[in-house]
């Protein structure tokens, strides 16, 4: 790869005299190809001059992406890609800042690469210098980077994104036992202060989040997100009429689906008990909604000493398996999952009492044929 500029970078000017003897104080400027940008910041101001630079580069990225369609990839910094997707389609999605998290991930290594770089080997080399698991999904958003900047007709070719092969698909689910267990572990556990049992129960709504997860099949930032009563920018359960609009309105929907929903009865009393209490959320903390359950969550998991990987997530493979095992139609399991009916028969479907039920019925029918026809014989 030929070399290629150092790109927008902080460069700290020494105090000085100009030429009319006039002391010009020690500040940051930001260095690009030769050319040298007011950061308007003191030495002292590391912060405000890494914003400076911040903003200079997304101005710098947007500029050069305007008004030059359908360029040739070897024209085409990655940068800009990643910084388009990053104003136009990152804010819609449902984790935003683990999106932006990802897109700064990507930008730190392809950044300085334009898209006629893209090739399987730099894919494996990035796959392999990130941790497990992570590599994929941030190939995966390079990649719909990639596509997105094409449709707005700005590159005159397709890029191809190799990725890591996908990990097996988690089978865990609990039990009704299991759920039971998780759900009192978290009711019941009371904070340990200076070696003694005290009566603060610090994870009650963990509790109330595993009942709202596992009999709405919601993901849990839709669960966390859940307010009692319309509000902006927040899915909301309609107490009076028991559903659960899990997307809020006006968010565009994506391939993660988030259709409204009728909640179980019994779900539905808890709620409006809460809600009678004084919560303005389904899963809040000091009456503020909860963002992230994740650590509180595991611990609760470590004290009903359920085994194997249980995670947020496994509560909705959990009410996925028992909508199959309680025979539901697929069609209405799909729909109130909020997944096709293709990946729910395809990862769910064999929990289904009439999975593959004609093909044991012919072997019962055989069975029965043959024995006749040797009842006949003798």
């Amino acid at each position: 790869m030929s070399a290629r500029s150092k790109g927008p970078r902080l460069w700290l000017r020494r105090q000085r005299k100009d030429t009319i003897g006039v002391v010009r104080r020690s500040a940051w400027v930001i260095r690009d190809a030769g050319h040298d940008e007011s950061t308007g910041c003191l030495a002292h101001d590391i912060s405000g001059a890494e914003k400076a630079l911040a903003r200079y580069i997304a101005t710098k990225h947007a500029k050069s992406a305007a008004g030059k369609p359908n360029r040739h990839p070897a024209a085409v910094p990655i940068a800009d890609v990643l910084n388009l997707y990053a104003r136009d389609i990152a804010p819609n999605h449902a984790r935003p800042r683990e999106t932006a998290a990802r897109l700064h991930a990507l930008d730190s290594y392809f950044g300085r690469l334009t898209l006629a770089d893209i090739n399987g080997q730099i894919c494996r080399d990035y796959a392999a210098s990130r941790p497990k698991g992570a590599a994929r999904r941030e190939l995966e958003d390079l990649r719909a980077a990639i596509n997105y900047h094409r449709r707005e007709g700005l590159c005159s070719e397709i890029v191809e994104v190799a990725l890591p092969e996908a990990s097996a698909g988690r089978d865990r689910w609990l039990t009704r036992s299991e759920a039971a267990k998780l759900i009192l572990a978290a009711w019941r556990y009371r904070e340990t202060q200076l070696g003694r049992s005290t009566d603060r129960r610090s994870r009650q709504h963990i509790a109330r989040f595993i009942l709202v997860a596992l009999y709405s099949g919601s993901r849990a930032g839709a669960v966390c997100g859940a307010a009692l009563e319309p509000t902006e920018g927040r899915g909301w359960i309609d107490l009076s009429r028991g559903v659960f609009y899990r997307r809020p309105a006006g968010k565009r929907e994506t391939k993660k689906r988030q259709p409204p929903v009728p909640l179980p009865p019994s779900l539905l009393a808890h709620l409006r008990r809460w809600k009678r209490q004084g919560q303005r959320f389904a899963v809040e903390w000091n009456g503020k909604p909860v963002t992230s359950i994740r650590k509180a969550f595991a611990a609760a998991v470590a004290d009903a000493e359920l085994p194997g990987k249980v995670t947020p997530h496994v509560l909705r493979h959990t009410a996925a398996t028992w909508l199959m095992q309680a025979g539901v139609d697929l069609w209405e399991a799909a729909g109130f999952l909020g997944m096709t009916i293709e990946m729910l028969a395809e990862r769910y479907g064999h929990h289904h009492p009439d999975h593959l039920s004609g093909a044991r019925r012919a072997f019962s029918k055989h069975r029965e044929a043959v024995a006749q026809a040797v009842a006949h014989r003798t």
